[in-house]
C-alpha cells in the first residue's frame, strides 16, 4: 500500500502550517504499509514549547477549516511532543530536544519518505 491522495492533500496542508510558523526539519514518512489506519505520520520541530504549541495550533486550524476531523490531540499542555491524529495523517511536532531523544524518524527508517513542498519564502518589495 501507498499513502492516499486524502493523506497527501491534508499532509500539504498540515506542511503549509507548520512551515508558516516556523515548523523545521519536517519529514513525512509513508507508513500506510505497518500501520493498517494510518498512511502518513509529519514530523516537525520547534525551537520552544511556545513554538511547538504554535506550530500544532496552526496545523490544527487548518486541517479542521479543510474540512478533515480531528480524532485526537495529546501532549499540548506540556507542549514538548504534541500528536495530532487526523486518521490518515498523524502529526507529530516535537521540541528539539524530544525529538532526538524518541528518535521516531529512526523507530520507521523503513519506511519510505513522503515529498513535502516547501513553502516559498516572503519577497520583501
Amino acid at each position: 500500500m501507498t499513502a492516499t491522495d486524502q493523506a497527501r492533500e491534508m499532509l500539504a496542508i498540515a506542511a503549509r502550517a507548520a512551515q508558516d510558523t516556523g515548523g523545521e526539519d519536517l519529514v513525512a514518512l509513508d507508513v500506510s504499509e505497518p500501520l493498517p489506519l494510518v498512511d502518513i505520520f509529519l514530523v516537525v520541530s520547534g525551537r520552544s514549547e511556545r513554538n511547538v504549541a504554535a506550530i500544532a495550533d496552526a496545523v490544527e486550524d487548518q486541517l479542521l477549516e479543510a474540512g478533515h476531523k480531528r480524532l485526537r490531540r495529546e501532549g499540548r499542555h506540556e507542549a514538548r511532543w504534541v500528536l495530532i491524529d487526523f486518521g490518515d495523517l498523524v502529526v507529530h511536532v516535537f521540541h528539539e530536544q524530544e525529538r532526538v531523544y524518541y528518535g521516531l524518524e529512526r523507530l520507521w527508517k523503513d519506511c519510505p519518505t513522503v515529498p513535502i513542498e516547501q513553502a516559498e519564502p516572503a519577497r520583501a518589495e
